[in-house]
């Protein structure tokens, strides 16, 4: 088990910080011979002009990544914000191509994120805005005379403190953070928060994995309690 977990780890280093997969590697060139005999075979039946794309490995993946956590929470969250159509919903830093897609496809939205976003999307509106800085939410807030009723942050506060994306080093980013995110709420409002939990740790500068106890003696800290719980499993 040990073994298999640092052949992951290795593998993910290679993959997505390095630009190098070796298993997309393999399944190209284990591709390859098909590929050209595929080509050969439509050359024969085709006279028109042809240019060469090879797409070598499509042929050994699945229609759609639909087993990782992402998707699964993303499409629940998005779900029940549907179903309770709150008045206002603010999100930080969760995924734009995936939840935040989803929630502007029915409503409006506030998405705020420590960097820049210079895209447009119908619906939603972009704030470039450090979470994890307790002088630049209040003022923010207090400036726009904003509460939310729901807000989300999925799959981001575990980043918080460890320098990833430009925020400032900080080992209790993630405790800043959620008193942050409850600055945000209106009285009675609900957060959405996601991250990865385990046997607590620090993958630096990838990460927090926490003990699910540790958010929630956070939170409630923070004035927040607890109203529902869902674990995902990285088979969905």
């Amino acid at each position: 088990m040990k073994l298999m977990n640092l052949l992951k780890r290795i593998y993910w280093v290679l993959s997505a910080q390095f630009g190098l997969d070796p298993l997309k590697t393999f399944n190209s060139l284990r591709g390859l011979p098909r590929y050209v005999r595929d080509l050969l075979y439509f050359r024969m039946k085709y006279s028109g002009r042809l240019e060469l794309t090879p797409c070598l490995f499509d042929w050994y993946e699945e229609g759609g990544a639909t087993k990782n956590e992402y998707f699964w929470q993303d499409l629940l969250v998005a779900q029940d914000i549907f179903k309770r159509s709150p008045k206002t919903h603010a999100d930080i830093g969760s995924r734009i191509d995936g939840f935040v897609a989803h929630i502007s496809c029915f409503r409006d939205l506030d998405v705020f994120d420590i960097r820049d976003m210079q895209s447009v999307i119908p619906g939603v509106r972009f704030r470039q805005l450090d979470a994890m800085c307790e002088k630049s939410v209040s003022a923010y807030l207090r400036k726009n005379m904003l509460r939310y009723d729901s807000l989300s942050c999925l799959h981001a506060l575990e980043h918080f403190g460890l320098g990833r994306y430009g925020d400032t080093v900080n080992p209790l980013g993630y405790r800043r953070g959620i008193e942050n995110l409850s600055k945000f709420l209106e009285h009675g409002g609900r957060l959405y928060l996601s991250v990865p939990i385990g046997r607590e740790r620090v993958e630096f500068n990838a990460n927090w994995v926490f003990n699910p106890g540790t958010i929630l003696e956070a939170a409630s800290a923070a004035g927040l309690n607890l109203y529902e719980l869902t674990v995902l499993d990285q088979q969905g």
